[in-house]
């Protein structure tokens, strides 16, 4: 009965291990999801600048018609 009891005794050993082995990568995956929330809060306000930016200039940029002939460079002659 001895053997069975250190048996039993090493396997709670081993979770115990295993339980602060998974405690710490725990913390520190909570640390990492916490810096990369803030860094893409702060991508998205980047982007969300840069596109009211883009919609600042598309509203001051005229309008030219594009002449006919600038059409041909685009055809396909290979036909």
């Amino acid at each position: 009965m001895i053997p069975e009891f250190q048996s039993l005794s090493e396997k709670i050993n081993q979770l115990a291990e295993l339980t602060l082995l998974l405690r710490q990568e725990n913390a520190d995956l909570r640390l990492r999801m916490a810096v990369l929330t803030t860094e893409n809060a702060e991508l998205s306000k980047r982007i969300q600048d840069a596109s009211e930016r883009v919609t600042a200039l598309l509203e001051v940029i005229p309008v030219t018609p594009t002449p006919p002939s600038s059409l041909s460079l685009f055809e396909d002659t290979t036909a």
